[in-house]
């Protein structure tokens, strides 16, 4: 994609600008390639300087990339000192469905979320960060104020919540152990008005949590069950669900006595992004709608090998009743997982979605843009598509094939915790699905949970994925 073409509020703003985008698009330095960005001399415009992003082709465009426009927009401000951003939303309005009030959310929310900088967590003195804004003003004419003015809080207040699930996730191993993360999940909830249960060691044993207990017992640092609740007790929303978000949080994963190769195992640290996404949306559901009934589960755990740890053959018996063959203690992410879907049902949810960075296999197949899910029944997964849609975030729906089933028979056990090699991705599916007995969806983050170069609207690290799609599918719900 080369030069844009100048026409319409472009052309104007050249000339308002004495034809220095004009000028820039002839040196080669205004492109219309996606979220390329150039500053321009302002000529006499009401502003420093003119910061221009391509959006690409207009037939591609699509609320994913109206959200990244505005995140780049504030990433190419990095190191600058910027007090107030003003955008002009007509282009991104007429290109979406939801005009300018969706335009307003999505620019909105991206600039919240573009102005994240995980190097800014543990260092006071980076100049990596974009900058703080005082002010962001929405340009767009002809526009509804109050629903502009709505529509973008929304966006902020999502933003924000991504954010949040960002900074728990980026944090390293030996800052947030289970009992931090359900500190942290404490202070969330009383923040935002929701009801919390930390289930320990000693309760999750009493309860029957053997796969939880498993993944947990090689570590120091003991295993903790969060659980979060908006609404009251036993409550439905106006769909007549009571959904429950259920989130891995391996705050470590070694891989246990089946180890991982030590190649970016730093990385691992990641391994608890599902539990800080949900526990970040439920209470971003709660600012939006206070009160909404919404349970979010948090299974968080250090998988670590030592002379307490699970072995490969262990069997353990799961909150279910199953027995289960731990033949890969790597394989830990599902483990934990099932006893937590089963919690949360005997806690009355009557539909699931699981967030995880539950398999390598997931970012082999579909790379670190898209999220692969499975679900049951179909019905189920077309509303969390819909939710994804609506978040502006990408899906692939992967099938549950069960004529793999067999290929996880165990000896001595219900079912071992891995199969073959072969489809192993589809396997990680078949083993989730067989704690459920409610509509279920399975988010497979692990190619997209965390970024591992930067792009123009995202820094490295954790990105947030999922989050706003949660929150939109609780929302549904909101009466």
């Amino acid at each position: 994609m080369g030069e844009p073409e100048f026409s319409g509020e472009l052309d104007e703003l050249d000339r308002r600008t004495g034809g220095e985008l004009r000028a820039l698009a002839a040196f080669g330095e205004l492109r219309s390639k996606r979220y390329h960005t150039a500053l321009a001399a302002s000529g006499e415009l009401a502003a420093k300087r003119v910061l221009v992003v391509g959006a690409g082709d207009a037939d591609g465009f699509d609320r994913e990339t109206a959200r990244r426009v505005g995140a780049s927009a504030i990433r190419r401000l990095v190191n600058r000192e910027v007090r107030t951003v003003a955008v002009w939303l007509g282009p991104i309005a007429a290109l979406l469905p939801g005009g300018p009030a969706l335009a307003a959310e999505l620019v909105a929310r991206g600039v919240v979320e573009g102005g994240f900088e995980p190097k800014a967590i543990y260092r006071d003195d980076t100049d990596a960060a974009p900058p703080a804004l005082d002010e962001l003003i929405l340009v767009a004419p002809g526009g509804d104020v109050p629903a502009l003015e709505r529509a973008a809080e929304r966006g902020r207040i999502i933003g924000e919540g991504a954010n949040m699930a960002r900074r728990l996730a980026n944090r390293s191993a030996n800052d947030v152990t289970p009992q931090v993360l359900a500190d942290e999940a404490r202070a969330i909830a009383e923040a935002n008005g929701l009801w919390i249960d930390v289930i320990d060691e000693r309760r999750a044993a009493e309860l029957g949590m053997g796969m939880f207990l498993a993944v947990g017992q090689g570590s120091d640092n003991p295993p903790r069950m969060i659980v979060m609740r908006s609404g009251g007790e036993g409550e439905t929303d106006k769909l007549g669900r009571r959904l429950a978000l259920i989130g891995k949080g391996v705050c470590f994963d070694s891989g246990g006595i089946s180890i991982k190769p030590s190649d970016r195992m730093e990385e691992m640290k990641m391994d608890k992004t599902g539990a800080c996404t949900v526990i970040a949306a439920i209470a971003t559901a709660a600012r939006l709608s206070p009160g909404l009934p919404l349970l979010a589960v948090a299974a968080a755990v250090e998988n670590m090998p030592s002379g307490r740890a699970s072995r490969p053959g262990d069997v353990v018996k799961a909150l279910n009743g199953q027995w289960v063959d731990i033949i890969n203690t790597d394989a830990e992410g599902r483990l934990i997982l099932g006893d937590a879907m089963t919690y949360a049902e005997q806690l009355g949810a009557t539909h699931l979605v699981d967030v995880a960075t539950l398999t390598g296999a997931v970012g082999r197949a579909i790379g670190n843009l898209v999220t692969g899910g499975f679900a049951t029944p179909d019905p189920w997964w077309a509303e969390v598509a819909a939710a994804g849609d609506r978040a502006g975030e990408r899906y692939w729906r992967i099938p549950l094939i069960e004529d793999y089933m067999p290929e996880m028979e165990s000896w001595y056990a219900d079912i071992q915790n891995t199969g073959t090699p072969d489809a192993s991705l589809v396997k990680s599916g078949l083993f989730l699905e067989q704690f459920r007995t409610v509509p279920w969806a399975h988010l497979d983050i692990g190619g997209t949970a965390y970024f591992r170069k930067a792009y123009p609207f995202a820094p490295r690290g954790a990105n947030g994925v999922t989050h706003a799609t949660l929150v939109e599918l609780a929302l549904a719900g909101a009466g």
